[in-house]
């Protein structure tokens, strides 16, 4: 048996990385964020990867999220939190500065830090019994504004209050109705769908693939230094409430919050 791990593998001109956790849905631990930068970068330096799937072990998630089960250890102090945001920032830049294209193969459960790494990605495919949620303000914690960028920028201002606001889990047609995702297919059909896309894209010229993507990333890109919104995440999580709402889902309770 191994424990949590990206699973890093390559299939002639495809790249793959998969969140291998299945004992907890996929979740991504501390040591699969660290990771992905440097799978990325070895995709990058070989010239025969041309595209990069990301994706979960099986099909029951994509990725539950950040496995909440470290959180105690890894997220419970002011050094710990700027640690494994930093974690979290460096994974989705190392996709998004990426100049190769890096797709979301989606089934099952794609939830919090799940929803995070698939909006990183440049496309999103999902299977038809997907589900996606970012629950932070169930838990009390402050999503940030990179990630939010991402989120804006993919589904407009509107949804994306609703799905900050409310919390709430969104079926794959919903999800493809706010424009979260690219297309949504059977599962039994969904991973030949991608595989015959990714031959597609690789045999397209890559230096034209390069320049879209960062383009595309620029102008969908987040300006200004954002202190005064930064400094609001950080108060969530220095709050009783993030630590209620850390407890209460580990106890499997509902979260009582108090705003403090």
């Amino acid at each position: 048996m191994t424990g949590p791990r990206l699973r890093v593998e390559r299939d002639g001109q495809i790249g793959h990385m998969v969140f291998d956790n299945p004992a907890r849905r996929n979740a991504i631990s501390g040591d699969m964020w660290r990771a992905i930068p440097k799978a990325m970068a070895e995709f990058d330096a070989d010239p025969d990867i041309r595209c990069i799937v990301l994706r979960g072990e099986g099909t029951v998630a994509f990725a539950a999220g950040a496995d909440i089960s470290e959180f105690e250890k890894r997220r419970s102090s002011e050094a710990g939190v700027k640690e494994y945001d930093g974690l979290v920032d460096a994974a989705q830049h190392a996709i998004e500065d990426s100049a190769k294209p890096v797709i979301a193969l989606i089934h099952g459960f794609c939830i919090g830090g799940g929803v995070e790494m698939a909006l990183a990605c440049d496309l999103r495919y999902a299977a038809d019994s997907s589900q996606f949620a970012i629950p932070a303000a169930r838990l009390g914690v402050g999503y940030g504004v990179h990630g939010t960028n991402r989120l804006v920028a993919t589904v407009g201002h509107a949804a994306a209050r609703e799905v900050m606001f409310s919390g709430r889990r969104y079926n794959a047609q919903e999800a493809l109705a706010m424009g979260l995702v690219n297309r949504v297919l059977p599962a039994g059909e969904l991973d030949g769908y991608v595989r015959t896309l990714t031959l597609e894209v690789a045999a397209n010229a890559p230096l034209s693939i390069a320049a879209s993507k960062r383009i595309i990333n620029a102008v969908i890109g987040a300006h200004g230094d954002f202190r005064e919104e930064n400094e609001l995440t950080a108060r969530c999580m220095h709050s009783e409430d993030y630590k209620e709402g850390r407890r209460a889902f580990m106890e499997k309770r509902a979260p009582r919050f108090k705003g403090t």
